[in-house]
């Protein structure tokens, strides 16, 4: 069976702000930090996981990113401290 997929943010050193889904959020955040995660983040490294949220399926994941990623920083943030 497929693991859950999670929705995920890190800070990058410039404290910029990146989301994205994953179902292995530690592997993925380690291929982030390894210069392989994508091209936003290869040369922001090293990046912190500072939130995590289940979404059960791929879908319900992608869904919930497009969601997020339309949240201005302030919105994001408040989404990071309320966890």
């Amino acid at each position: 069976m497929d693991q859950p997929w999670h929705l995920y943010i890190i800070r990058c050193n410039d404290d910029k702000l990146y989301t994205g889904i994953s179902n292995n959020v530690e592997k993925r955040v380690a291929a982030h930090n390894n210069g392989k995660g994508c091209r936003f983040t290869r040369y922001r490294c090293p990046v912190v996981l500072v939130y995590r949220e289940y979404c059960g399926s791929k879908s319900a994941a992608r869904r919930r990113e497009i969601v997020v990623k339309k949240l201005t920083r302030q919105q994001k943030l408040d989404l990071i401290e309320g966890m």
